[in-house]
């Protein structure tokens, strides 16, 4: 038998078909970024009053600051208040003008948003301000719960049914009820909806890049993962242009997802992991696609070599309770949920909260996105020559001391605040890049989606407590960037913990590496890690 990295040497790591399918995959990448943070733009939020129309039956002829004076109270700042009126009363205009009016209620009536004309979005349309405020973070909540549960249940069935049903499944699924959302009569719909969406983002997200590093050599498997998470940068930067042209919230949604029905042609363009139909047992589905690749490669592959890679005569399968029940995975699947879960919370926390920072909000979001492309794309060669772990550490304890540092930067200086979060914002992105190739070089094939299911699972966990998190800038504005700026410290501390996987090939099952128990000591030498090598089949 021969190793499925000898396979690929003969019939190119990184050549024509690689290349077509890293294209594949980062154009998916794009419309992920879209929905991720659509709803900063859809749910922009706009000064507003409560609707006091029910005084222009005493007096028609009132203008609007008119209007305001006698309706609604002032707060301390002698600013009207967002959320109470007075109570209307049966007086003539004339007697109101002379007594004015005492008694407050709540906004009995609407609201009146103040939104330049042709602007609009979810917060407007459904009221969700006031009391009902909460339905705003509830609904970017429920949407990353989508994500979870993506996450749970796509893992696992791509490693059952494979990569490329789960991936069509899902970029037919977004195409759908993206759409739908630009329809929704009601904000209980638009959530329900969006939490489909979310559904659909992990199952493209967490195959996209494991079909990739399946599909290319040792040495060229971070750089495909880190070219297709540069596109999510590209669609963040994509967005804030599209949302800034685009202010009604309906047909901005509609921009975002309908483009998606272009990917049909995937059905006929995505492959399927050969590694995956190997330890499946489908050998000759498994030579097809090896004999595919060889040719769009313009590569010979000796069939010698194809006789002798054998398939598995029983199907191995695993599940996500072997991740706990052998000790070296049990000790790297709760070290990656934790750094999962870290660089998402505080990854979503920044990002979420991008119009607090005191700039223009398409700005911000401009320089946001412009900050990830060389965050991504500088990971390559960082982790290439430092490795895998120490770079994934570096960012973490930076990313956390920016937080930090943002707490301490006075309100009226949004410029500073601003740099500080965009560098926050470059070394989280960093590490979301890192933790998608550090994952799949540290589980085997046969668990590889189960084990990346768990750690996304732990990310969209981040994710639905990420906006939470921001509501307790209420009680103080500090306590959220506190919260994100501590957490990242201990992340980057069990990094070290981890074994490092630079220059070594992707493993295929359980006992290759269970048989090496000693591997398992830290630190790991070099020479030590490079026993982890055999990929057997």
């Amino acid at each position: 038998m021969i190793s499925f990295g000898q396979i690929l040497t003969e019939i190119g790591e990184f050549g024509t078909f690689q290349k077509r399918l890293l294209v594949a995959i980062c154009i998916p990448n794009i419309f992920t970024a879209f929905h991720m943070f659509s709803q900063v733009f859809t749910g922009l939020t706009f000064s507003h009053h409560c609707n006091t129309d029910w005084i222009l039956k005493v007096g028609p002829n009132l203008t609007y600051d008119k209007v305001l004076n006698l309706t609604v109270p002032l707060d301390d700042a002698g600013k009207h208040l967002s959320c109470k009126m007075f109570t209307p009363v049966e007086l003539d205009l004339d007697t109101i003008e002379t007594y004015g009016l005492n008694a407050t209620t709540t906004c009995t009536d609407g609201w009146i948003f103040n939104a330049a004309e042709g602007t609009t979005s979810i917060i407007s349309e459904f009221n969700l301000v006031c009391e009902n405020s909460s339905l705003n973070e509830a609904s970017q909540s429920i949407y990353m719960a989508g994500l979870l549960v993506g996450a749970l249940v796509l893992g696992p069935m791509a490693d059952k049914y494979g990569r490329r049903f789960v991936m069509l499944l899902s970029l037919l699924l977004q195409l759908l009820f993206g759409v739908g959302v630009a329809f929704s009569p009601h904000i209980y719909v638009y959530i329900a909806l969006r939490f489909v969406v979310g559904i659909t983002i992990s199952g493209i997200a967490i195959n996209a890049f494991v079909l990739g590093t399946e599909w290319c050599g040792t040495s060229r498997r971070a750089l495909f993962t880190i070219m297709s998470h540069s596109c999510y940068a590209v669609g963040l930067m994509l967005l804030s242009g599209i949302s800034y042209g685009i202010r009604d919230w309906r047909l901005l949604q509609l921009v975002l997802s309908a483009p998606l029905v272009l990917l049909g042609v995937h059905y006929w363009i995505l492959p399927e992991s050969a590694r995956w139909l190997l330890t499946q047992g489908r050998h000759e589905e498994a030579r097809k696609e090896i004999q595919n690749v060889a040719r769009v490669n313009k590569r010979n592959v000796p069939e010698h070599l194809l006789d002798k890679l054998e398939a598995e005569s029983t199907v191995k399968t695993a599940t996500m309770l072997d991740l706990f029940r052998i000790p070296y995975l049990r000790k790297r699947a709760l070290i990656l949920s934790y750094i999962w879960f870290v660089t998402s919370l505080v990854y979503y926390g920044v990002s979420l909260n991008v119009g607090n920072f005191g700039l223009d909000i398409y700005l911000t979001q401009l320089i946001f996105g412009i900050a990830e492309l060389p965050a991504r794309l500088g990971c390559f060669p960082l982790i290439e020559r430092f490795g895998r772990r120490i770079c994934q550490s570096v960012a973490l304890f930076i990313g956390g001391t920016a937080c930090l540092a943002i707490t301490a930067i006075p309100e009226d200086l949004p410029v500073v605040v601003t740099v500080i979060a965009v560098l926050g914002k470059f070394c989280l992105a960093a590490s979301f890049t890192i933790v998608y190739v550090y994952t799949a070089e540290l589980y085997p094939t046969v668990l590889r989606q189960n084990g990346v299911g768990l750690n996304s699972m732990c990310a969209r966990v981040a994710g639905i407590l990420a906006p939470l998190i921001g509501l307790l800038g209420v009680y103080h504005k500090a306590i959220p960037m506190i919260i994100y700026g501590s957490l990242p410290f201990l992340g980057g501390a069990l990094c070290f913990m981890l074994p490092e996987t630079l220059n070594t090939e992707l493993a295929d099952h359980t006992d290759q590496e269970h048989d090496y128990p000693e591997l398992e000591k830290l630190p790991c030498s070099d020479n030590e890690e490079k026993v982890l090598q055999t990929t057997k089949l």
